[in-house]
């Protein structure tokens, strides 16, 4: 076996999208695979597409309080095979992240990796994710290329076809690293996290980047529920949860050594068996008076948001709060709905008997599903107002292997399984007349 560490490059690709901003959005399971390696004596390093602070930028860089802010941006011609069902799109098609003629120098500038993994995010990003690789192989053509990720989980086929990748691994990458290493570079991983405890793996390696606006943090992997338009139970099918210590270490280790003071929590369900979890975080992170802030872009369970624990995210520092809200039709049986009216405004009221102010509570609201009523649409948005709360209109991505899938391709106005960029949420791919996509134009501008 070979003796010395290789060097292995981990690369976040470039977005294409007609929008895109930086919402506390960072790669972080790629970070943790590189944390692993690094705990194995690997060289790493880490080549961000999406760099909002890279070295070779000229104006100032624009850094919201909360560590969120815009991507640099290139507006580039949709693709061929996306021309026919988009060519009477006006959106303009756009590469946001670093500048293509900077990523290329970087990839110049460094040392000959002996392996490279490139990650993946949103399904309809696979057009970025061709870009970069076909970059990555007309720099270093004799570098193997593995594919991992969300795109890659959820596309398997798409993704081996198209994204030009050697090889293409689905689901969590922890279980087959090893095995990825050895085959490609002959170096043996011998310290590999328990998949049974969470808390053997390594925190993720963040200080990778230029700068660490904000630290994103998962306490759990997996979610209970299955809901009908979430790919998460397919990805990771059971939950699993680290200790409410092994948390408290890791925010200790952003925010006393890189002085971070912004946090995303990553997880499907924080607040499930509070008690265990998350009410024992919680009140360390309080008794230790830790000046630090909070936010939940991936949405807390209603249910779960007792007197206690919208009381103890107040006092721990949670600054953006997002409810899972999805309708406010309590009475529909079209989804599956988790939440009932009063739970809904016994939990608002919690969160503001708190001191929450209003500008900091939002629900998210499901928008542009395969035959949806748009009129519930516009009285969930006039319900969550009426309650002094933002409405955020999540706009709906059909994803492969969920149960509204079928559903999707079935009323989808162009044939969604044709390509990955066809899902995208700001085509309203579902939504099939004009006179509802006009209606969905005038509820943005209500919620605004």
């Amino acid at each position: 076996m070979k003796a010395d560490p290789p060097h292995i490059l981990c690369v976040n690709p470039w977005v294409h999208d007609f929008a895109a901003f930086d919402f506390w959005a960072r790669p972080l399971g790629l970070f943790t695979i590189a944390a692993i390696l690094r705990q194995n004596r690997v060289r790493v390093s880490f080549l961000d597409c999406m760099n909002r602070f890279h070295p070779r930028k000229t104006n100032p860089v624009k850094v919201y309080w909360d560590g969120r802010g815009p991507f640099d941006k290139t507006q580039i011609p949709l693709p061929r095979a996306l021309e026919a069902d988009l060519g009477h799109v006006s959106k303009k098609f756009t590469r946001y992240g670093a500048l293509k003629e900077w990523i290329e120098q970087d990839l110049l500038a460094m040392d000959r990796p002996d392996l490279i993994l490139v990650t993946s995010l949103m399904t309809y990003w696979a057009t970025g994710v061709a870009e970069t690789i076909a970059l990555l192989k007309k720099i270093l053509p004799d570098v193997p290329v593995v594919l991992g990720g969300i795109y890659a989980s959820l596309c398997e086929t798409h993704a081996r076809k198209y994204s030009g990748a050697d090889q293409v691994i689905t689901g969590p990458a922890e279980p087959v690293l090893a095995d990825l290493v050895e085959t490609y570079t002959g170096f043996t991983l011998n310290e590999m996290p328990d998949p049974a405890d969470l808390d053997t793996t390594p925190f993720a390696a963040l200080d990778l980047q230029d700068a660490i606006a904000y630290a994103p943090i998962l306490t759990s992997r997996g979610c209970p529920f299955s809901c009908e338009y979430c790919a998460s139970s397919f990805l990771e099918p059971r939950l699993r949860r680290r200790s409410p210590e092994n948390v408290f270490q890791e925010l200790c280790h952003w925010h006393n050594n890189f002085q971070v003071k912004n946090f995303a929590f990553y997880d499907d369900a924080l607040l499930i068996n509070p008690e265990r979890y998350a009410f024992p975080l919680l009140e360390r992170i309080i008794d230790e008076k830790m000046d630090i802030f909070f936010h939940t872009p991936n949405a807390l369970h209603i249910k779960e948001i007792s007197a206690k624990a919208a009381d103890l995210m107040f006092k721990a520092g949670f600054k953006t709060i997002r409810l899972g809200l999805e309708t406010a039709d309590f009475s529909s049986h079209r989804h599956d709905i988790k939440v009932k009216r009063n739970e809904f405004f016994t939990a608002v009221d919690h969160l503001r008997t708190s001191g929450f102010a209003k500008d900091q509570l939002g629900a998210y609201l499901l928008c542009g599903l395969p035959d949806q009523n748009l009129d519930e649409v516009e009285a969930s948005v006039n319900l969550v107002k009426g309650l002094g709360l933002t409405p955020v209109l999540a706009y709906y991505t059909p994803i492969p292997h969920t149960p509204m899938w079928a559903d999707a391709v079935k009323n989808a106005r162009f044939d969604i399984t044709a390509h990955p960029a066809l899902t995208n949420n700001s085509l309203f791919p579902c939504v099939r007349s004009q006179q509802d996509l006009d209606r969905i134009s005038q509820l943005k501008k209500i919620v605004k």
